[in-house]
């Protein structure tokens, strides 16, 4: 929620040394060779439904967020915008293809994989990820406006998802060592992409103060729409999937803490809910913060564009 990047700091020559002969070094499809796949998982279960659902989504969304993020190469004012949004194509290309890989290492045939997908996630993606795809396209229309996109990309999708993400790595790191190892490689490059986006609006706004309002604006509509979509039946589903399985590891999850001093195993779906709310709004607001966008009524208060309350 703090870390400070710019552009200029995470061109093309960082990425080559930080990423691909960095964190990406000896991996094997988003995650060690020797990271296997636990037996449990390939029988047919409440905690294999879970991932599959799960992997199943993050594909599609990051599937949709690569074919998002050409305008933003496209748009890019300068060459190290440019450089820095060609390097996060090929990130979110890249997860989308280690979380489509996963669904093959948990026993689908590859040939197999679209039709899964589909029964898993057609609609969800139309009634979820379809009117975000279509809300950012819109207010971004045919004006090639970088610094909305940014925005739209930045707050909007990232900011929100980057916490549920951190979860997701949390919950299946002793359950499917590969599956975390996967998320924990595509949260690394997501924490890069918020803290560049936040850098570049924060430096546009330094720059042309007067477009603040237009951009808080689009900070508000994209909030409120964030409310109107259906998210928490999509994670609910999964808690439940996921709640389910775990009893039956409960000896093998004993000492495994989601949180300093909060076992996985005495958590709760809801518990898991209020979780990620919590830490979606508290990166919410120290990131708009940072930005110059924190809303004047948000201030101090549980700020977040998503309920997962009933």
């Amino acid at each position: 929620m703090k870390l400070e990047l710019t552009p200029d700091e995470c061109g093309m020559e960082y990425w080559l040394q930080a990423v691909v002969q960095g964190t990406l070094l000896g991996q094997v499809h988003g995650h060690l060779p020797d990271a296997t796949v636990p037996p449990y998982l390939l029988e047919p279960g409440p905690l294999r439904s879970a991932i599959l659902e799960e992997f199943a989504f993050r594909t599609v969304s990051e599937e949709m967020g690569t074919r998002a993020i050409t305008h933003l190469v496209r748009t890019a004012p300068t060459a190290a915008t440019m450089d820095f949004y060609a390097t996060q194509l090929l990130d979110e290309a890249r997860h989308a293809a280690v979380f489509r890989r996963h669904l093959v290492d948990l026993g689908i045939a590859e040939s197999d994989v679209p039709k899964l997908i589909d029964e898993f996630v057609g609609d969800k993606r139309d009634s979820v990820l379809v009117p975000l795809e279509k809300f950012a396209l819109d207010t971004v229309g045919g004006r090639d406006d970088f610094i909305v996109g940014v925005l739209m990309l930045t707050v909007i999708v990232e900011g929100v998802l980057a916490p549920a993400s951190e979860l997701s790595e949390r919950k299946w790191r002793l359950l499917d060592p590969p599956a975390a190892q996967t998320a924990r490689g595509a949260n690394i490059d997501e924490v890069r992409h918020l803290c560049v986006g936040s850098a570049i609006i924060r430096d546009h706004l330094l720059k042309h103060p007067e477009d603040r309002p237009r951009l808080l604006a689009l900070v508000g509509q994209g909030m409120e729409l964030w409310k109107t979509v259906p998210i928490r039946d999509v994670i609910v589903r999964r808690e439940v999937l996921f709640q389910q399985g775990i009893q039956e590891h409960a000896e093998f999850l004993k000492d495994y803490e989601i949180v300093r001093g909060r076992r996985l195993i005495d958590t709760g779906v809801e518990e898991r809910l209020e979780l990620q709310m919590e830490w979606a709004g508290a990166m919410q607001r120290t990131r708009l913060a940072y930005m110059g966008l924190m809303p004047a009524n948000a201030a101090g208060q549980g700020f977040s564009s998503i309920s997962f309350k009933g």
